[in-house]
Parts: C-alpha cells; sequence; structure tokens
C-alpha cells in the first residue's frame, strides 16, 4: 500500500514555489467565449432599440410588471418569448418607438442570437420603479466591456468590473433554461387539509461523496451577465478508452440531491456530488481509474461542461504533472473511518477530453487534496486549481 505521508512530502517538494509561475504548454490560456452562430446579428442593435422603447412610460410599467412576476432566477424574462406575449405588445411599442414595423422588428429578433433580459445588479433591480433612469447593455462575454444606451438612443461603454449606479437592464446572449418553469413554494397559511402527523418527511440522503462547502477567490462572471452559477462535475475513465466522461454533475439545475445553487463565493450545505452506488459501479467497471471533482462557472446550458477543450488539457497537463498525478480521488473509507481521499489520475486521460467538453463555461478548476498540495487552508479539505495552477478556491468533500 502507497506510504501517503511520504508520496506527499515528496510532491510537495516537487511543488514547493511553483503555484503561481508555472506556463502551460502552448501560451496562455484562451478565455472562454460565447457561442455566436455564423450569420447571427449580434445584439447591440436590438439593445438600442429596447432603450429607446423605454422612453415611453406605459411600456416601462410594462416591462418591470414582467420582470417582476418573472419565476426564474434574478427575474429574467426570455427576450423573444417577452416580446411576443400579450399580443405582442412589447414587439409593437419598441417597434413604434424606433419608426419601424413589427415585421421588421421581429425578423431582427429572429436574425439574433437567443437572449434574456433582467437586471443583473440585485441592488438595480431594487432601485428601478418604472421610470426612464435607466441604461440597456449587452455584452457577448464575460470580461467585454458593457455597450449601453439611454432611452434617447446615446450609445456609451461602461465598466467591465464595476456597475454604473443607474440601473442597467442587460440584453444578453441566453443562460438559463427557460424550459423548466421553476416551482413556487407555496405556504400553508390556513387548514390545508391535514394536520401536521400527515406531512410525509423526506427520504434519507444516500450514502456517498458529498461537498459540505465551497469557497472561490472570484465569481468568474461579469457584473451585466449577473450571479455565477457553480457546478460540481465527476469526470472519470468513458469505457476503456482514453477520454473523459462526465459521470454526474452537481448544480442549480442538477435535480434531487445533486442539487445546490451557489449564487456568491462562499457556500455551506450538504450536496450530494457521487452516490457509493455510483461509486462501487464505476470501481467495478474501471478498476485502477479514479475520479477527478471538476469545478465550472456555468454560462450555458446547465450541467453540461462546454469550455475550451485545448485549456483544459492543458490544467490537466500542468497541475497533473506538479503533483505526480495524484489529482484523482476515491473511496478510501474503512471499517472505522469514512474517507474520500487523493488517489493517482489516469495516464494522460487528458488527451481524450476534445470529445467531453465544448466551448463557453468558465474553468475554475481541478480539485487536489490539501495532502498533495502540501498546504492547508482552514474548514477544507481540497484546493480547486485552475491555469497555471493557481489556486482559484476551495472545496471541503466527506464521505457519508
Amino acid at each position: 500500500m502507497l506510504n501517503r505521508s511520504c508520496a506527499a512530502l515528496a510532491i510537495m517538494l516537487l511543488a514547493a514555489c511553483s503555484e503561481r509561475t508555472i506556463t502551460p504548454p502552448g501560451g496562455p490560456a484562451e478565455t472562454s467565449a460565447a457561442a455566436v452562430p455564423e450569420g447571427a446579428t449580434r445584439p447591440e442593435a436590438l439593445a438600442k432599440m429596447v432603450a429607446k422603447g423605454l422612453k415611453n412610460p406605459a411600456f416601462r410599467a410594462y416591462l418591470k410588471a414582467q420582470l417582476d412576476a418573472s419565476p426564474y432566477r434574478e427575474h429574467k424574462l426570455q427576450f423573444e418569448t417577452f416580446l411576443a406575449a400579450n399580443s405582442a405588445r412589447a414587439l409593437r411599442e419598441i417597434a413604434t418607438e424606433n419608426g419601424t414595423t413589427k415585421d421588421a422588428l421581429e425578423a431582427q429578433v429572429k436574425g439574433s442570437i437567443a437572449l434574456e433580459v433582467y437586471f443583473p445588479v440585485p441592488a438595480h433591480r431594487a432601485a428601478w420603479q418604472g421610470d426612464e433612469q435607466v441604461l440597456v447593455a449587452t455584452a457577448l462575454r464575460d470580461d467585454d466591456p458593457p455597450v449601453a444606451f439611454d432611452p434617447q438612443g446615446r450609445r456609451q461603454v461602461l465598466d467591465p468590473k464595476t456597475p454604473p449606479a443607474i440601473p442597467v437592464l442587460a440584453v444578453v446572449p441566453v443562460e438559463t433554461d427557460f424550459s423548466r418553469i421553476p416551482a413556487r413554494v407555496i405556504e400553508c397559511t390556513t387548514d390545508c387539509g391535514g394536520g401536521v402527523g400527515d406531512v410525509t418527511p423526506p427520504p434519507p440522503p444516500p450514502p456517498g461523496l458529498y461537498m459540505t462547502k465551497s469557497h472561490f477567490v472570484q465569481d468568474f462572471e461579469g457584473w451585466l451577465k449577473g450571479s455565477p452559477e457553480f457546478e460540481v462535475h465527476i469526470l472519470g475513465q468513458k469505457g476503456t478508452t482514453d477520454s473523459l466522461y462526465d459521470y454526474q454533475c452537481a448544480g442549480e439545475h442538477a435535480g434531487g440531491p445533486y442539487t445546490f445553487d451557489q449564487n456568491d463565493l462562499d457556500w455551506s450545505g450538504n450536496v450530494l456530488l457521487f452516490s457509493k452506488t455510483q461509486l462501487d459501479q464505476y470501481n467495478a467497471a474501471h478498476p485502477n481509474q479514479n475520479l477527478r471533482v471538476f469545478v465550472v462557472e456555468d454560462d450555458d446550458t446547465a450541467c453540461q461542461i462546454k469550455t475550451d477543450a485545448g485549456r483544459a488539457e492543458r490544467l490537466f497537463k500542468v497541475v497533473d504533472s506538479l503533483y505526480n498525478s495524484f489529482t484523482a480521488g476515491n473511496d478510501s473509507s474503512t471499517a472505522i473511518v469514512k474517507a474520500y481521499k487523493y488517489a493517482k489520475a489516469g495516464k494522460n486521460l487528458w488527451q481524450g477530453i476534445t470529445s467531453l467538453i465544448k466551448t463557453n463555461d468558465d474553468v475554475v478548476g481541478t480539485a487536489v487534496e490539501d495532502d498533495i498540495v502540501g498546504a492547508t487552508y482552514p474548514g477544507y479539505n481540497w484546493f480547486v486549481k485552475g491555469d497555471n495552477n493557481i489556486t482559484n478556491g476551495w472545496i471541503n468533500l466527506v464521505m457519508h
């Protein structure tokens, strides 16, 4: 059996003083980019038209009512659905304020990428009462300077890092799954047809690998894109190939015990990442092949990793080389102690990552146990290592 203390000490010496200085092969990692279909109209012109539509007090009041009524997180509206609702009221009023026809505006919308509309800054959402003190802004990527328009159609470029004092309505590429209508919480304030004894308690959570808290050094999301949407993915060998496979996602839209919603730098709770049954089945099918815990900030389809494959491959290659490939983990429980501990990652398994990872999401990093990193962070036991081996955060993993 591997002597963990000796192995950890050797790896600590190997990685010493290297954490922030290694440059991956192929140069700096690319920033993730929103996928724009070929020939699609960029949304700047549409943002300007929406802004000019807000000269109309009745339209402003209508927009505020629709935003307030939205059941989606951050009160988002799907742009095309909003325009078509209530006999295309928004479409007509925006067209009128811009001196164009409803059909012409509709054609422009259909030629654009899919968009959503909302106030990404909570203070802006609370402050805007349907008045004319508002900007409409758009950007394609997290680090793009937002291009904004006032109701007179005047253009300005905003700081991508700091929002202005005036409320900003975002018209940006869709990140939300609008096909799923969130369940509303219904409180029982009168006789609901049963006593306390009729309430069925939820089933106990299944045994397995859990995350109990996480902390990240940044949100990996520009302010115009609203709150971050962190996801944790369990990656392992695909069949007997040299490719990785995404076995399980934990995140806002994962469902069941895999659901957690982190909209800030810190989160605490108890979310299942991989059940004991899943672990046992994986280990039986993939002897001597361990699992990576991989964190992304979702910019696109929920629970589907979409980021630059070359960037992810370089990240894995650098981190594996620094820590002698002890960058994966597995169930190391005994009859006395339950534990999820570091284990050897599959040799060069990241070479087959292209089939798994596409575009769009921001890579936060791959988890490496503190014993291997050779450092500790109070309350957490795994470091999240990003590009160039930079620590982007910490998570606490336990076996229940």
